[in-house]
């Protein structure tokens, strides 16, 4: 099994409850580093396939620590997430400046963080059967403005929506959809946690559109969702 590597550069223990929440359930090796000269001994070191570091470190600062981690020929390719406080523009400069892949803001949103390293690593989440559903689904930016198209495979996780309209990463959406038999409606938010753009696309198996993950479901909706699925997996394909 080839296993994620992953290196968290920070002083002062900020990933700590990520990591007890989502890498230990998953198939990573964790490097952690404390400074910013040992963020980029490490990554000389250890090659880790994507770096989170903070903008704030003993030594050397994050966007130095990354500025030269892009210098070296044989690193520059590792995504670098640089996290610092939001709403300061200087800070935000300074990141930008430093060659990184992108940017978190404190208080750190769990979701986001995942949904980044998801991304970088091109992972999908274990556990969760993904079947295909051509179901109508409705999404958009705001609750009251939502645009039809059509889902193409669905999880208890997530939906890839299949679209011609143009998203972020990590952008936050409104999701509805109605599950068949049960005639349950599901709405909730969820995050564009990839894209599979025209011409350049993630997963060429997969039309244009979206990847969303599901924000936390109701636990009636979550019931009803993973039933739905369920019932399509046991459903004969003759």
């Amino acid at each position: 099994m080839n296993r994620k590597k992953i290196m968290l550069a920070d002083d002062v223990e900020l990933f700590l409850e990520l990591e007890k929440t989502f890498f230990q359930r998953r198939d990573f090796d964790l490097v952690v580093a404390r400074t910013g000269q040992q963020a980029i001994d490490l990554a000389a070191a250890e090659r880790p396939d994507l770096i989170f570091m903070d903008l704030f470190m003993p030594e050397l600062d994050g966007d130095e620590a990354c500025r030269q981690i892009k210098q070296y020929p044989q690193l520059q390719s590792i995504p670098v997430v640089m996290v610092t406080h939001g709403g300061r523009e200087e800070d935000i400069a300074r990141c930008r400046a430093a060659g990184c892949d992108e940017i978190l803001f404190k208080p750190i949103n769990r979701h986001l963080f995942m949904a980044t390293a998801r991304n970088f690593l091109q992972l999908t989440e274990r556990g969760a059967p993904r079947i295909p559903a051509q179901l109508p689904i409705r999404h958009g930016r705001e609750r009251q403005k939502l645009s039809s198209d059509y889902a193409h495979n669905i999880s208890a996780g997530g939906v890839f929506i299949a679209t011609a309209k143009t998203f972020q990463l990590l952008e936050q959406l409104w999701v509805e959809f109605v599950l068949p038999d049960v005639k349950r409606t599901i709405q909730c938010r969820g995050v564009v946690a990839w894209l599979n753009r025209a011409g350049q696309p993630t997963h060429p198996s997969l039309p244009p559109g979206i990847g969303i993950e599901f924000e936390p479901l109701s636990a009636e909706d979550l019931t009803a969702l993973r039933e739905f699925i369920k019932q399509e997996c046991l459903t004969p394909s003759w």
